[in-house]
C-alpha cells in the first residue's frame, strides 16, 4: 500500500475511534511516558496539541517540563515555548499553535521531541501528514540529533511502512502498549 491510501485508511480509523477508548489510550501513552527515564530527565520537552484525534499528551503539560509547540511558518516549524495557562491560536492546516509573540526556543534548548504520527513501523520510521515539516526539521544539521519519541495508537504501529529516502527513524515509539527504543 502506498504512503497516500495507508495515511488515509490510518486516519479514518483513528478518527472512528470512540472519544472514551481515544482517551484511555491516549492516558496509557501519557502513562508510559512519565514511566521513561528519558522524558522524566528532559527539561524542554517538544511536543504538539493533538490534531484530528492524535493521541492527546495534554496531562502531561502541567508537568514540570518547559514546553514547546510548533507554529508552521512557511515550509518550516518554528518551536515556541507554551505554559499550561497560556492560550492557543488556530495556526495553518486548523491546528493549535502558540501565539506567534511567544519566546521561540532554539535547537540547542531541547532535550527530547514527542513527534505526531499517523503510523511508525518497528525500525522507527514515521509516517506523517504528507507536508513534510518534521522530515526537513529532524534531517537538519542542528536537530539530527536530538532524540525523538513517536507517538501512536498501537492499531498504526506496523511491521514496516513505506519510506522513502529523505526518511529518519525516529528513536522510540510510544504507544498505549509500551514505549520501544530503536
Amino acid at each position: 500500500m502506498r504512503k497516500t491510501e495507508l495515511r488515509k485508511l490510518l486516519i479514518k480509523t483513528r478518527q472512528l475511534m470512540p472519544v472514551h477508548e481515544w482517551k484511555q489510550k491516549s492516558d496509557r501513552i501519557c502513562q508510559n511516558l512519565l514511566n521513561s527515564p528519558e522524558f522524566n530527565q528532559a527539561k524542554t520537552t517538544l511536543a504538539y496539541f493533538s490534531f484530528r484525534q492524535e493521541p492527546d499528551l495534554s496531562p502531561l503539560f502541567n508537568t514540570s517540563h518547559r514546553w514547546g509547540f510548533p507554529r508552521c511558518v512557511g515550509k518550516s516549524l518554528s518551536w515556541h515555548i507554551w505554559t499550561y495557562q497560556d492560550t492557543v491560536i488556530t495556526g495553518a492546516y486548523g491546528i493549535s499553535e502558540p501565539d506567534s509573540q511567544a519566546p521561540i526556543i532554539s535547537s540547542a534548548e531541547v532535550d527530547l521531541i514527542l513527534v505526531p504520527c499517523v503510523a511508525c513501523d518497528s525500525q522507527g520510521y514515521r509516517l506523517g501528514y504528507g507536508g513534510g515539516y518534521y522530515d526537513r526539521m529532524l534531517s537538519s544539521p542542528e536537530w539530527i540529533n536530538k532524540p525523538t519519541i513517536g507517538i501512536v495508537f498501537e492499531f498504526a504501529y506496523l511491521p514496516e511502512i513505506p519510506i522513502d529516502t529523505w526518511d529518519k527513524p525516529l528513536r522510540g515509539v510510544c504507544t498505549e502498549k509500551a514505549l520501544v527504543y530503536q
